[in-house]
């Protein structure tokens, strides 16, 4: 139980601190009002007394500003919305983006062992197949059909084929006018050939029923031709139309960057690969990179036996020097 005496204390302690809070209250009030030249600290207080709204709005006020500054402003700041800072964030950005270590001078290396230029791809690549003298409708289906049967294909064999096709009249009125029979004979030994003469025969029908007769102008368009994949669609639109839209990666682009360790974690296919050099390499190489690397994969990074021992890469290449370890 808490006495009498010990409650009466209390009761004074209490009344005794409330009014002195209070007082000290009022008194900041008044240097404040009276600092933003407010009529007397003697006639506000007998407002404040009354209730008036006068004091009450200018309490109201200096809490606002004090509020608005520091709950807002610093935060701001802090995270770098205000416009000072955007290049600031910029910059912080481009430094996150991951890339390859030594990239540069692993490109100037293959553009060296490349600069010949003397590989199957170099001769007889897709972009070497179509007759660049025929209408310019018809180079695009050359070019499109070629990348068709160029598919898990070597090069001089898909050249060959474009050959005869070419002689035997590769136009989209001829090509539905000719049997599967004679058109598979045509193209054999492609890869596949059986399968490529059903997708050649129903991609050109729609270029006929729905482009008249020309090909898509787009990689979306492209991809929902039959037989017609991302790679061959980025090609398409680089040899056909002369727009550059992505990487084209096939076998030899695929196996080489992850060879380089080119990609941030291993990739099981072409169309993965490609997201992960669009992420990181140059815009200006996209162009290049599918050209250099064939004829690399084609002639040095060879899918068996690659010519680790003889590649300028084999210090900087983490597949090269396993090979090289393993050899010494």
């Amino acid at each position: 139980m808490v006495s009498k005496a010990t409650r009466e204390i209390g009761t004074e302690l209490a009344v005794k601190y409330t009014f002195r809070n209070r007082r000290q209250l009022h008194s900041q009030v008044h240097k404040d009002v009276c600092k933003q030249g407010k009529p007397s600290p003697e006639n506000d207080l007998s407002d404040m007394k009354k209730g008036t709204t006068k004091a009450r709005t200018s309490r109201r006020r200096h809490v606002s500003v004090a509020f608005d500054d520091n709950v807002y402003k610093e935060p701001m700041q802090k995270e770098g919305i205000n416009h000072g800072n955007s290049e600031a964030r910029d910059a912080e950005n481009k430094k996150s983006k991951w890339e390859p270590k030594n990239w540069h001078e692993i490109v100037n290396n293959i553009r060296e062992m490349r600069k010949q230029r003397d590989a199957p791809v170099d001769t007889m690549g897709c972009d070497k197949c179509a007759d660049e003298s025929a209408p310019p409708e018809e180079t695009r289906y050359h070019s499109l059909v070629s990348l068709m049967l160029s598919s898990q294909t070597k090069d001089a064999v898909t050249y060959a084929a474009m050959q005869k096709l070419r002689q035997h009249g590769l136009t989209v009125p001829n090509i539905l006018a000719t049997d599967d029979k004679t058109l598979g004979e045509l193209i054999y030994p492609v890869s596949f050939w059986k399968s490529k003469v059903n997708y050649i025969k129903k991609t050109t029908q729609i270029l006929q029923d729905e482009y008249n007769g020309d090909i898509p102008d787009s990689v979306e368009k492209l991809c929902k031709l039959p037989g017609v994949g991302p790679k061959m669609a980025h090609l398409c639109m680089k040899t056909a139309w002369g727009v550059l839209t992505g990487i084209g990666v096939d076998t030899h682009v695929h196996r080489i960057s992850n060879r380089l360790g080119w990609v941030p974690k291993a990739t099981k296919t072409p169309e993965a690969t490609r997201v992960a050099l669009e992420s990181w390499l140059p815009t200006e190489l996209w162009d290049e990179v599918n050209n250099l690397m064939v004829g690399f994969g084609q002639q040095v990074c060879k899918p068996v036996n690659p010519l680790c021992n003889t590649c300028l890469n084999k210090t900087l290449c983490p597949f090269g020097r396993s090979q090289c370890r393993g050899k010494q």
